[in-house]
């Protein structure tokens, strides 16, 4: 069996942990051949002295002269770089078979891209690309012939959940619409007044899974959600209104396709992000993920409820701009990881998030999605004008 070179984009967050993991289960079938992160230079290092990859890259020159030294002292080949750049270069060398593209955020738009013009197998679990840049995205997919197998525990169990022709149409296929599971985050049965007095700590204590604490704060105001339905947009070529968000708090259905015949073919599974990872790495076969088999008789139950529009206002947001198309979702994105990223430095309350995405979409309506330079800019003016709002004060 021929061993498949994997460049992992975002090899210290919990998704490239996780995507190591079934490496590490698979050794004969998988190689980390480029493991790249942000910042974390010392679990970099721990991964590179176990999996000995051929590539290292992180942020900036300075980080990667540490991990040059590291490497240096403890024997390893692995070569260092830093940038951009050197992401994208990563993404579509010629050795590599797949890339899992688990940046989080707009910074994995350009290398997620790349591996899609160098006609890769992306694994793609950064919504973010497909929010920001989807046609583009998709035409490129198409264009260079890459294929494209979504990670999202959601999207990936609609993805199991569609025919295999079901590029031909989903209309043609008889589905009639796409139920898109959401746990409800931390705060699903919380008052507008407990919402107002909500902490970082509290917004990253997710209920059922184990995320980074940009993603924890998205799935507590369900904008994770609204991105997760402007990915299947685009993923499943499906208008929103065939999209239905459904909170589901156990989280053992995650998502389902409902078809005119009255069916409804749902995937199953515990809360485990092996699970949609390893699929993507085997498709169209199926390996052990290491995840613990579901035992229905422990789940006992599944509860269903419609999601609250008005409590979780970024939920609205993101269908109003999928509607509106062009950059508008990019300048959403945008705005939101700033807001975001204030709300965790304490510097905006929980419920400014969603105020703060609004107000910048108010000012800011998007244009047409002509170019990657076109989103580029929309999402800088919209980060730009996010930052002023905040330190304008006026959503403290």
């Amino acid at each position: 069996m021929t061993q498949q070179n994997i460049t992992i984009l975002g090899s210290t967050g919990s998704i490239g942990v996780s995507t190591l993991d079934v490496i590490r289960r698979h050794p004969d079938r998988y190689r980390a051949y480029a493991l790249c992160a942000h910042s974390q230079v010392d679990k970099l290092f721990e991964q590179c002295v176990e999996f000995r990859p051929v590539f290292a890259v992180v942020r900036d020159e300075q980080l990667a002269a540490q991990l040059v030294e590291r490497c240096r002292a403890a024997g390893l080949c692995t070569e260092v770089s830093h940038g951009t750049a050197a992401l994208a270069d990563l993404a579509s060398r010629p050795e590599v078979d797949a890339v899992m593209a688990a940046i989080v955020g707009a910074a994995g738009l350009e290398p997620t891209l790349a591996a899609a013009r160098a006609g890769k197998k992306v694994m793609l679990a950064n919504k973010e690309v497909l929010v920001m840049a989807g046609e583009l995205f998709m035409h490129a997919v198409h264009e260079h012939g890459a294929t494209l197998l979504p990670v999202d525990s959601e999207h990936n169990a609609i993805f199991q959940a569609l025919p295999v022709d079901f590029s031909r149409g989903l209309d043609q296929c008889g589905v009639q619409k796409i139920l898109l599971t959401a746990s409800g985050g931390p705060f699903r049965n919380a008052s507008l007044d407990d919402l107002a007095q909500v902490t970082p700590e509290q917004a990253c204590a997710h209920p059922n899974w184990v995320m980074g604490r940009k993603i924890s704060v998205d799935s507590a105001t369900l904008m994770n959600k609204g991105l997760e339905v402007i990915e299947a947009h685009w993923l499943f070529s499906a208008p929103p209104e065939l999209i239905q968000v459904v909170v589901h708090p156990q989280s053992v259905i995650h998502s389902a396709v409902q078809y005119v015949d009255g069916s409804v073919l749902a995937q199953l599974g515990n809360p485990d992000m092996r699970t949609p990872i390893a699929y993507a790495m085997a498709w169209p076969e199926r390996i052990a993920a290491g995840v613990e088999p579901l035992d229905l008789f422990k789940v006992g139950r599944l509860d269903f409820f419609e999601p609250d529009f008005k409590r979780f206002r970024c939920l609205q947001l993101a269908y109003d701009v999928l509607h509106r198309g062009g950059t508008a979702p990019a300048i959403l994105n945008a705005a939101n990881e700033v807001a975001v990223a204030s709300f965790l430095d304490g510097l905006l309350p929980f419920l400014g998030i969603a105020r703060l995405n609004e107000a910048v979409l108010e000012r800011l309506p998007g244009g047409p999605e002509g170019s990657l330079g076109d989103v580029v800019a929309a999402d800088a003016e919209a980060r730009a004008l996010a930052g002023q709002l905040i330190r304008d004060r006026c959503f403290a």
